[in-house]
């Protein structure tokens, strides 16, 4: 059963929902909050960069919004399903299905090809073979990479190994792309044709969350939301701000 079905008649706009939410760690005797009562409201097909200096909590923020870490108070609604609700395997469910990742560190296996790599959510999922290698290989050339899909990572340059795990983010059709300081091992040139690239999958519709402390990067997203001491500091939106028709 897929734990994010709704009605046909319900519509959510808010792709995601927070309502003062906190995450509270032990250090000792000592309670310390990371996050303070954060009320956020993102809809579909924004797109999003969040801010904040080192231990500001973007982090922690991210890894919640990415069903990674549960909250310790608050409530925390994707597509219009309480998290808060739902059982582990649902929620490695949603990880799987309705959220693809991207990280700094590409997070691929040293030994197989770019279509293998793109393929595992696939697998997770208990797609068929043949149907897995066809939509891996439409991942692919969403990021133009069909020609590296036999290659390896230690074939590919850095930017084309974020090409290959933005495909594997794409490969499920999630409703969030969550990419965690996508350009961080990249050279600023390399880093533009990867903003390009999350440039056109929002024009195709994909809702993008982007973790960031660069403001150059950040300034590609449509809207910033700054971190400081685990609360929300500001929420503005960028000159790049484009409204859709």
């Amino acid at each position: 059963m897929n734990p994010m079905a709704t009605s046909a008649a319900t519509t959510v706009e808010s792709i995601i929902r927070t309502a003062d939410l906190w995450k509270l760690y032990s250090m000792g005797v000592e309670q310390v909050a990371a996050l303070r009562g954060v009320n956020l409201d993102i809809r579909r097909n924004e797109y999003v960069a969040i801010m904040g200096p080192s231990g500001s909590g973007k982090s922690t923020l991210m890894n919640l919004i990415g069903c990674l870490d549960t909250p310790s108070r608050g409530q925390y609604w994707l597509n219009g399903q309480p998290v808060g609700d739902l059982t582990d395997d649902e929620l490695a469910y949603i990880r799987n299905r309705e959220i693809g990742f991207v990280f700094q560190t590409f997070n691929l296996l040293p030994r197989a090809t770019s279509l293998h790599n793109v393929e595992l959510p696939l697998i997770y999922a208990g797609v068929p073979a043949s149907e897995r290698a066809e939509r891996a290989l439409d991942a692919l050339r969403k990021v133009d990479l069909t020609d590296r899909k036999q290659h390896k990572p230690n074939e590919l340059s850095g930017g084309q190994r974020q090409r290959v795990a933005i495909a594997r983010a794409l490969v499920n059709n999630p409703s969030l792309i969550l990419a965690d300081e996508p350009t961080g091992n990249l050279d600023s040139t390399t880093s533009k044709e990867i903003m390009s690239l999350f440039d056109r999958l929002w024009e195709q519709g994909n809702t993008i969350l982007l973790v960031t402390h660069e403001h150059d990067i950040a300034e590609y997203a449509h809207r910033v939301i700054h971190i400081r001491d685990g609360q929300i500091a500001e929420d503005r939106v960028t000159a790049r701000t484009t409204v859709r028709t």
